[in-house]
């Protein structure tokens, strides 16, 4: 065999041996990825973290007190209790009653600060004005213990979409108290934190006229 044609046949199997390996190909050594991973988000609140809050049951609708259909903004509303997870239709379960909504998060400071304060308010006030927080984040679970860390046992529900804010057209600020009347139109969406129960009672008398 002449040289050059030697030298074209290794010249030819280099480039053979090169194209395989560097020829692309599946690689299966990784992990897979589930549907779960994809879908991600926070994992629902764990019957033991609801225990540990204590919290409150929600109201729910009284027809002897409130025997006309819900209206207002809130009518038609479905969230989740976090005292137990059972759905609840908000304008129904408020209905013939004033109420004071508290939106918050379990990573808002001035929420903090401001829950205990609204939960010596709900105390003073008992019967004569619902009080209900809303936790404004998808993360319930964070919010159970956050309230269980503050000991604050309000009944509450959990509104991650938003629901009530966009209902009611409150601002993205947090917190915000929404003072709802009797026939479940809005009276006042408060875009500031109370300080103290008296504040908040001041605030409930001159909105909603109800004196505690």
């Amino acid at each position: 065999m002449p040289a050059a044609w030697r030298w074209a046949f290794v010249v030819l199997v280099a480039v053979v041996a090169l194209a395989v390996a560097v020829w692309p190909r599946a690689d299966h050594s990784g992990p897979a990825t589930t549907t779960s991973a994809v879908q991600g988000g926070p994992a629902p609140a764990s019957d033991g973290l609801r225990a540990n809050a204590a919290l409150a049951d929600c109201p729910r609708p009284q027809p002897a007190e409130a025997p006309a259909p819900a209206a207002g903004p809130l009518a038609g509303i479905t969230l989740e209790c976090a005292a137990d997870g059972r759905p609840i239709e908000l304008g129904a379960a408020l209905a013939g009653r004033p109420a004071l909504l508290n939106l918050w998060a379990y990573w808002c400071e001035p929420c903090a600060r401001e829950l205990p304060a609204l939960g010596q308010f709900a105390a003073r006030a008992g019967s004569a004005v619902t009080v209900l927080t809303v936790h404004s984040d998808p993360d319930e679970g964070k919010a159970l213990a956050r309230l269980r860390d503050l000991d604050v046992h309000l009944p509450g529900v959990q509104d991650g979409s938003g629901k009530v804010r966009s209902a009611v057209r409150a601002p993205a600020v947090l917190p915000v108290s929404v003072l709802v009347r009797a026939d479940g139109s809005i009276a006042k969406v408060v875009v500031r934190p109370f300080d103290t129960a008296d504040e908040i009672a001041a605030t409930v008398a001159q909105e909603l006229g109800v004196r505690v």
